[in-house]
């Protein structure tokens, strides 16, 4: 019912804007319209703090925060505000193990026992892992399952031999000076973390950071909010990033330039054919699919009654839209595990107004 009524709204500001007039301008959310859309759309899905950002050739060219971090004390969401992106972790996995595919260290198409991973299915590889298709026949279905996908925290120890949290943050975080991003919540406890992990002065920063985290709440039928807590957690391949629009920008930058080889990139960002020869909703650490035409690369977060997040690129366009979250309103409704990013009534405001 909810994504009915959202998806209702969405109609009606398009018609507002004059669908086809406004897909036109080539980036029209730079004005204030876009604007406008969003925030009645925060509202009735009952996201209680949003920020989000959108990037052109590399560049932010539009970012705000909507609504509050916190809302107790009213502290405003900004495009610095912390949040817990859950899903969306798995890029970073998906990005250091294409790198070590492309050193030589792990091969795709091998069987991941011979890296030491033990799964119940023979046969099962790190392609089948990162496309999610590793349930059941390897290779034959397409099942979203972040449980089977943290697996692939043992397969970047295997290749670069520290823990999964060290290589997060030299080879991802700090490499890209993403200075608002942390590694897990459970590092605001300096007891979890080995004193040769983290210099004091790196470790000191990560505990502000998590000071600033946006405040999850749970969201009951008439959107009223209730403030959540939430056992801090690591990070795996799977889940447990701490970041901002900003710096998810500076990824997706890096992403889009230097992190991977361009063969590489465009390997992820193209569909996974299943053995009967279907296309299945999964790149390598990607869902893509077609949108008007034209090719659309994404991937979400969602934590329940907590946090959600989104990540929508039209690489052709060279356009990228970043939005978190702190409830799973931006996500829940629209079961964005199934493929179909159009479900989601703000993926589909952005694209209809860019594509």
């Amino acid at each position: 019912m909810l994504s009915r009524r959202l998806a209702a709204t969405v109609v009606v500001l398009l018609l507002a804007a004059g669908g086809s007039q406004a897909r036109q301008n080539p980036i029209p959310f730079v004005s204030p319209p876009f604007e406008a859309y969003l925030e009645p759309l925060r509202q009735q899905a009952g996201i209680p703090g949003l920020s989000a950002a959108i990037l052109l050739d590399g560049e932010i060219v539009w970012e705000r925060g909507y609504g509050f971090q916190n809302q107790e004390t009213r502290l405003r969401a900004t495009p610095d505000t912390p949040y817990i992106v859950a899903d969306l972790s798995q890029t970073l996995a998906a990005t250091l193990l294409l790198q070590c595919a492309e050193q030589r260290r792990l091969e795709l198409d091998d069987p991941v026992r011979r890296y030491g991973l033990v799964l119940p299915e023979p046969g099962v590889t790190m392609r089948h892992l990162l496309s999610h298709t590793s349930a059941g026949i390897p290779g034959s279905t397409f099942l979203y399952d972040p449980a089977r996908f943290a697996q692939l925290t043992a397969l970047v120890e295997h290749c670069i031999p520290q823990p999964y949290r060290k290589s997060v943050s030299h080879r991802i975080l700090e490499h890209l000076a993403m200075q608002d991003s942390v590694p897990g919540t459970d590092l605001e406890n300096r007891a979890v973390v080995p004193p040769e992990a983290y210099e004091p002065l790196q470790l000191e920063r990560y505990q502000r950071v998590l000071e600033r985290l946006a405040i999850p709440y749970r969201m009951d039928r008439r959107n009223r909010a209730a403030r959540n807590i939430l056992p801090s957690e690591g990070i795996s391949a799977a889940a447990g990033l701490v970041s901002t629009v900003r710096d998810l920008a500076r990824f997706d930058r890096a992403l889009d330039t230097t992190l991977l080889l361009e063969s590489t990139r465009q390997l992820a960002w193209t569909n996974t054919t299943a053995s009967d020869f279907s296309v299945l909703p999964m790149g390598l650490g990607w869902f893509v699919q077609n949108y008007r035409g034209e090719r659309i690369v994404w991937h979400f977060g969602m934590i329940p009654n907590a946090y959600s997040s989104l990540i929508l690129k039209v690489p052709s366009r060279r356009l990228t839209l970043i939005m978190l979250a702190n409830s799973d309103r931006l996500n829940a409704p629209f079961q964005l595990q199934s493929g179909d990013v159009t479900r989601s009534v703000f993926a589909s405001l952005f694209l209809r107004l860019t594509i």
